[in-house]
This record gives C-alpha cells, structure tokens and sequence, in this order.
C-alpha cells in the first residue's frame, strides 16, 4: 500500500469511526431546561474531544489491521481481480 492509498484509508475508517462514537453518552435537556434560541435536540455536554481522540485510537488501530492484511500474503487482492 503506498502513502496516498494509505492515508485515504486511515481517513476513510477515522470518519467511518467518528460517526459510530459520536452518539455514545449523549443526553439530551429536560424540555423544561431549553433555553430559547437552542434547539431542544442538542446534547447537554458532546464530548467531542474525547470523541476526536477515541475515534483517532481507534480508526489508527483498524488502519493497523488493514495494512496487515494487504502487505500479507493472507489475501492478494491482485489475484482477487485477476480472476474477473
């Protein structure tokens, strides 16, 4: 795998990740607490640091097992295509 096809694949898995963590520990205001003006679906606390940080740890690690697998013989993709 060279450097640009490495780098569009750890991006690709980082969003595929940040979007799955995004929604965990979300709560939402009482309907009473809404101040007027914020939407009323908008978490209290997002997190998206820690989401950021999480997403980027475990999108690197999935990077890890991907590279692992085109740069072993496990499965050639070459030969996959060949035979089409």
């Amino acid at each position: 795998m060279d450097v640009v096809s490495g780098v569009v694949v750890y991006v690709l898995l980082w969003w595929l990740v940040f979007f799955m963590v995004l929604p965990i520990g979300v709560q939402s205001p009482e309907p009473s607490d809404v101040e007027k003006g914020h939407a009323s679906g908008a978490p209290i606390r997002p997190l998206l640091l820690k989401k950021v940080a999480s997403a980027t740890v475990i999108a690197g690690l999935l990077w890890l097992g991907v590279y692992a697998v085109v740069a072993s013989d496990i499965y050639s993709f070459r030969d996959a295509v060949r035979g089409w």
